[in-house]
């Protein structure tokens, strides 16, 4: 159960039950207490006076980037009641950043100044009070009600902020604030009639927005603006702007339309105390900010006007794209529904089974139409014909399918070779300038194939005579990709054996060349293989002027099977290598134990010489005493 309610009327909180209240309002006596001050939304709500208060303290902050970061995001106002104030603290901390200063350095003298300045007036904010309701107690029955929004933008940033008009039944009128938005400039330098432009599509975003969460009949808005520029951007319909223009009036125009914009003066315009920043003492002194312009509560005949010729930009305007004259001639492509259904298709696969659900389907519809037309003249008749056609359901047949390949390759051979059908329709043969006239075609139930000399060959009807696809036809680059994938990603000659099995494509060399090269599996394993480098020679390979065997290399090998009485016993070989100069030495190893180890390089050292490096395969080094040797191989 929702508790804690409080409210600003006393009638409302004396019919709430008091264990249910904010505990503030509890043990008030609601016919002679002062109603106490809340917070809401991270400022205070003065429950007696029904308005916005602001409480501010400055926290104790070093001078720093940091400490000014730090002060700036303490504030919290949603609503923008304070935009041009906290303008001017954003405006130093970009500054900062744009200087370079590091978060924790020493500010600047000059800039130091002007935050403490700045900081000494927050105080004076203490002061401001906002009415929370937006429509006054004794303004009686709304007639009419409408946003009003004013953007406007400077060197320093850009801003907006929005009004509610209303009107009531007396004639009399009402402004109120809703919104303010301030955004300082980017560090790129961008020129200010982008800003106002960029400032209109804010107020723009801001009409839609509370449109959306007002839910109340609304008037259309109407967008102010001291830029002139901008009028003429929105109002011209036969300009081609650049790409930053053009983006935003097709935002703005998506929202509004170019007669809900009109012009105000700067002096007028309360967005420019948003686009510019005022310190606190100045803004209290401004009830622009909060009640809006004057012009606004006087008749429509008051507003300001539209200056004349909104239509015509300047030439030299450099958001204007310099116009080419393009002469363009039409070509008329087939309109064929099939053309773009095959250039849509990805995979041969698919596009025969799309073809041979549209097949199914034209002949349901076929049969469909031959019942209606039967049913109007013998009723009798047509129910008996309903009973003798069996359709096909679920999957596809084989039937279906090849009927829909065959369909398809008509289609694109009747665009390709259509003089080459022709003649052959009418008995004639290919003329000698066709093409494929060595491929001697012939025309079987309206395919033409390849005719050749194999028609008594002990084959399949499609080897002996392939069908004839035209290269460049897009089906051809579709079927060649089913064929590579068939044949695993095999090569040329193979991809050429499989596809004459039932198709003849001139010039498939180049086309096929053309696929094995965009292929992503073919280009993995024909890859060069990847190359290592060896590492570089130890320090003891390589040191020619010291004595055989003083840097040595150990490893077993084995074991060899030695009969010793009637048994059969192992021994290991133990090489000992010379790293310089590749020398070798044998001894025998009874076990691989350290301890039979030991005792075969007790007997190595003697007649090779003082080991002052010894090595492993695994990487082991042995050098210095016995005890150590025992105990590193222990390890």
């Amino acid at each position: 159960m929702l508790q804690k309610w409080i409210s600003n009327s006393r009638s409302v909180l004396a019919v709430i039950p008091e264990e249910e209240r904010e505990n503030e309002v509890k043990d008030l006596d609601l016919d002679c207490d002062f109603l106490p001050v809340e917070r809401a939304l991270g400022v205070k709500w003065c429950l007696q006076s029904d308005a916005f208060k602001f409480c501010i303290s400055i926290p104790n902050r070093p001078l720093t980037r940091r400490g000014i970061l730090s002060t700036v995001s303490s504030f919290y106002d949603p609503l923008g009641f304070l935009a041009p104030v906290i303008f001017t603290a954003k405006r130093i901390l970009q500054d900062l950043c744009q200087r370079g200063i590091g978060w924790d350095d020493a500010i600047p003298s000059a800039v130091a100044e002007e935050w403490k300045s700045w900081v000494e007036e927050l105080h004076l904010l203490n002061n401001i009070s906002i009415g929370r309701c937006l429509k006054p107690p004794d303004f009686g029955e709304t007639t009419t009600a409408q946003l009003h929004h004013f953007a406007d933008a400077s060197e320093k940033g850009y801003g907006a902020v929005t009004y509610w008009l209303l009107h009531n039944s007396c004639s009399q009128t009402h402004s109120s604030f809703i919104m303010g938005k301030s955004r300082v400039a980017r560090l790129k330098p961008v020129t200010i009639p982008r800003m106002e432009l960029t400032a209109a599509v804010v107020a723009v975003c801001m009409d839609r927005t509370w449109k959306r969460e007002l839910r109340l009949p609304l008037l259309n808005s109407f967008f102010w603006t001291d830029s002139t520029a901008v009028l003429k951007y929105i109002n011209n319909d036969s300009s081609r702007f650049r790409v930053f223009v053009a983006n935003r009036v097709s935002e703005i125009l998506k929202a509004s339309s170019a007669s809900q914009w009109r012009y105000v003066n700067t002096t007028h315009n309360p967005a420019d105390l948003a686009s510019r920043g005022v310190k606190a003492e100045t803004f209290l002194r401004d009830t622009e900010w909060i009640c809006g312009p004057a012009f606004l509560t006087q008749p429509e005949n008051n507003w300001p006007v539209n200056p004349e010729n909104l239509q015509e930009l300047p030439c030299e305007d450099p958001e204007v794209k310099v116009s080419a004259a393009i002469n363009v001639s039409q070509v008329h492509d087939d309109d064929h529904p099939l053309t773009p259904l095959i250039h849509r298709a990805s995979s041969w696969i698919r596009l025969i089974r799309v073809m041979g659900w549209i097949l199914r389907f034209k002949i349901l519809l076929l049969h469909r139409r031959k019942i209606r037309f039967q049913s109007a003249s013998d009723p009798i008749q047509s129910e008996d014909a309903q009973h003798k056609v069996d359709f096909q359901h679920g999957f596809l047949s084989l039937g279906e399918i090849e009927d829909a390949e065959m369909q398809i390759i008509k289609f694109c051979q009747r665009k390709s070779y259509a003089e080459e059908i022709s003649c052959l329709q009418r008995g004639e043969s290919v003329k000698q300038s066709s093409h494929i006239y060595k491929l001697n075609p012939v025309l079987e139930d309206g395919v033409l194939r390849v005719g050749g000399r194999l028609s008594k060959a002990v084959m399949s009807e499609d080897s002996k005579h392939p069908v004839i696809i035209a290269k460049e036809l897009h089906i051809s680059n579709l079927i060649l990709q089913h064929v590579h994938k068939e044949v695993g990603h095999g090569g040329r000659n193979h991809m050429l054996s499989k596809l004459h099995q039932k198709y003849w494509i001139p010039g498939a060399d180049t086309l096929i060349q053309s696929i094995m090269s965009r292929c992503v599996t073919c280009r993995k394993f024909h890859g060069a293989a990847g190359q290592q480098r060896m590492a570089e020679l130890p320090e003891s390979r390589v040191t020619p002027e010291k004595p055989p065997f003083n840097f040595v290399g150990v490893d077993y090998f084995g074991p060899f099977e030695v009969k010793r009485g009637r048994s059969l016993v192992k021994r290991y070989g133990l090489i000992f290598t010379c790293l310089a100069i590749r020398a070798v030495h044998i001894e025998v190893a009874s076990s691989l134990d350290t301890d039979f180890f030991i005792n075969a390089l007790r007997r190595f050292i003697p007649r090779r010489g003082q080991v002052q490096e010894l090595s492993s395969d695994n990487g082991t080094n042995f050098v210095g005493a016995e005890r150590e040797l025992r105990r590193a191989m222990e390890e």
